[in-house]
């Protein structure tokens, strides 16, 4: 698999030459642009433990990204160029590293513009030993095609399903057609790992995970989104485990589009209610004190 002449890897299918250097909507060109390589130690307890965990995720932060995301807690890597051109033998090479430090798994954190030489890598890396779960890390806005051409390679998918409606998608990512994407690409997902599967020590060795960040203003769609996901859960007859997040910082251009404030427990208060009225309750609902800004990590090229 080589990068593309017309690229179709995201929904975007923008058709530009990344073969030939030219940046596709993601912002990536035939370079691959890492920002950070390091144990994380903020993912959901069963992929990095407590915070106190000296193992934690061996996470990788890719460069660029298919959404357009007005509050990206990320936007410095995801939306302003922020990373290191490296090659693919390279990455491999980071992911043997990261397994030699211990960590409990490898966590590719907005891959999909890259997927031909992350495929690459890891055949190397595993050539050379290397045995961690993978971890793939993703906005939810995935073609079903790349999803399959991801099946041997990821264990376990940790994916946002951000909205409901088709009007918030369009204004707050740029990306209308994001439900129905998200949709058969969960479903997909599901298909490929099958229900979740742990070790003796409770971490997650595959199976899928749903997040959801919950935004201010906007409980009716995080409710709606809610009872789709139990909808896909019951005709899948696969079950996933629900993440519910309420740490939505305003970062980047939150502001300006309506999302100046963090959400109040009230708000959550309610999402987390239907969660329970919906028997969405074997997973993870975070602490409303996990809106702070030091959960992001600096992308100052740590470990590239």
């Amino acid at each position: 698999m080589s990068l593309p002449h017309r690229c179709t890897l995201c929904p975007r299918a923008c058709g530009a030459d990344r073969a030939a250097g030219h940046p596709g909507y993601c912002g990536a060109d035939d370079r691959l642009m890492v920002a950070r390589a390091a144990l994380h130690h903020w993912e959901e307890p069963c992929l990095s433990g407590t915070p106190e965990d000296e193992r934690g995720s061996g996470t990788v932060f890719f460069s660029g990204c298919s959404l357009r995301c007005c509050y990206c807690q990320n936007y410095p890597i995801s939306q302003e160029g922020v990373g290191k051109a490296i090659s693919t033998e390279h990455l491999a090479e980071i992911f043997l590293r990261l397994q030699r430090d211990g960590a409990r798994n490898l966590n590719l954190v907005t891959a999909t513009q890259y997927l031909p030489q992350v495929r690459a890598a890891l055949d190397t890396a595993k050539a050379a030993g290397f045995l961690l779960p993978v971890v793939y890390n993703t906005g939810g806005y995935e073609t079903v095609e790349t999803v399959k051409a991801l099946e041997g390679y990821v264990d376990i998918w940790l994916t946002d399903f951000k909205y409901a409606s088709p009007d918030l998608a369009a204004r707050l990512s740029s990306a209308k057609d994001y439900p129905a994407v998200a949709e058969a690409a969960l479903r997909q997902m599901l298909r490929q790992t099958g229900a979740p599967f742990f070790d003796s020590e409770g971490f997650l060795q595959r199976g899928v995970i749903v997040r959801h960040l919950a935004l201010p203003g906007h409980v009716q769609d995080s409710q709606a989104v809610l009872r789709l996901l139990v909808r896909i859960q019951n005709e899948t007859g696969v079950p996933f485990i629900p993440s519910l997040m309420s740490q939505f910082t305003p970062f980047y251009k939150a502001a300006e589009n309506g999302l100046g404030r963090r959400i109040t427990t009230y708000e959550y208060r309610q999402v987390i209610d239907e969660a329970i009225r919906l028997g969405l309750t074997d997973g993870y609902m975070q602490e409303k004190s996990s809106a702070r800004e030091e959960y992001t990590p600096p992308f100052d090229l740590e470990g590239v």
